[in-house]
């Protein structure tokens, strides 16, 4: 398994431009092969993101070749796809997982080694970029999970709100939480404040601690279920709770509240005094991948400034390649501003990696949360 670490400052994303040159010389291949190839490229990806036809268009009118794009909510969806033959069969090329849900593609023979230069792996960030072994991811977008809220109903201040500030019982009713990230956010609140019987990153290497651990998160959980007004799964839902469903604070993605603040609503994002916590989505070539050759050359070009940019903002997201953080708009930059200040991104809690054993557990504790 390719193993990938984040060296993530604020200079060396704010400085990413400053060797964007590199890929001058590497674009043309991309537009040469891909014309060459032309035909088309299966992807099982996520759902919810409206711009995402326009990047398409933009990479078809580049390379000739047609994106068959199909979403889904989430990751355990995604694996759903996978195990029923969607990996193997040929019927999916890509797919764009987190890093930490890798070892559910890789244990399970899902997903095979990319080509570096094919895919034009040179055009990454250097703190994206490193691998020991094949590499079987090609990190494309990353952000985080943070308490997102109301600027006039739930006020936060950087340095002073916490992930406790979410179960307060002034905001009861009008709180949103994802199942297993709202006890994740539990658990690293209760471990600021000794209140877990271990460290919360053991819980995904020892099972008996990360039961001790999650009996203490649910029992503390199922004490603010009142506080809920909803649950999301996936980002429209996400959304819809602060836009028509009447929540005023959450843990929520980056991109949602990316979305919301576009719109002009008066909400905001904040990293907590714990860390905000850390994601990185990778594309993976899949196993039974029929298209090889437009798949290399889709990764190619969101290797580029350009194509890194363009599904950046697509999400509402942060970009992996050199040179792509220069292209942002005034808004993203804003954005990224808000969110991580000050010593925020040296701060970030990136999600360890999830074995199976971990995700099967931690599905059972967020199912007894969400139905209580």
């Amino acid at each position: 398994m390719t193993k990938m670490t984040t060296g993530l400052n604020r200079r060396t994303v704010l400085k990413a431009g400053a060797t964007a040159g590199a890929m001058t010389l590497a674009a043309p291949w991309i537009i040469q092969g891909a014309l060459a190839a032309s035909g088309e490229l299966n992807f099982l990806g996520w759902s919810g993101y409206d711009e995402f036809p326009n990047v398409f268009k933009t990479f078809t009118d580049k390379t000739g070749i047609k994106v068959n794009f199909t979403g889904l909510g989430s990751q355990d969806e995604m694996l759903a796809q996978a195990k029923t033959g969607a990996a193997t069969n040929g019927a999916f090329d890509i797919c764009e997982p987190t890093i930490d849900r890798l070892g559910n593609w890789t244990d399970n023979g899902y997903v095979q080694p990319w080509d570096d230069k094919k895919a034009g792996v040179d055009g990454l960030e250097a703190a994206f970029a490193k691998t020991s072994g094949p590499r079987m991811t090609i990190p494309s977008v990353w952000g985080s999970e943070s308490i997102t809220y109301n600027t006039k109903e739930a006020p936060l201040a950087y340095g002073k709100a916490s992930l406790m500030d979410l179960f307060d019982d002034k905001y009861a009713g009008k709180l949103t939480l994802r199942g297993h990230s709202g006890l994740m956010a539990a658990g690293r609140a209760l471990e600021a404040a000794g209140k877990l019987p271990h460290k919360y990153n053991e819980s995904f290497t020892d099972k008996d601690k990360m039961v001790a651990n999650y009996d203490a998160i649910l029992k503390f959980a199922l004490s603010k279920r009142k506080n809920i007004a909803q649950f999301w799964s996936n980002e429209n839902e996400a959304q819809g709770a602060f836009r028509t469903n009447g929540c005023v604070i959450g843990m929520c993605w980056d991109t949602s509240a990316a979305a919301l603040m576009a719109e002009g609503l008066p909400v905001s994002y904040i990293s907590p005094v714990e860390g905000a916590t850390g994601w990185l989505q990778n594309f993976v070539l899949l196993k039974g991948a029929k298209n090889l050759e437009q798949a290399h050359a889709w990764a190619a070009w969101v290797n580029t400034p350009e194509g890194s940019a363009a599904w950046a903002k697509a999400f509402g997201a942060n970009p992996t390649a050199k040179g792509a953080v220069e292209k942002a708009s005034d808004q993203q930059k804003k954005f990224f501003a808000a969110a991580y200040p000050a010593d925020a991104l040296g701060k970030i809690w990136w999600w360890p990696e999830q074995p199976g054993w971990f995700v099967e557990k931690r599905t059972e504790y967020a199912k007894k949360f969400m139905s209580a």
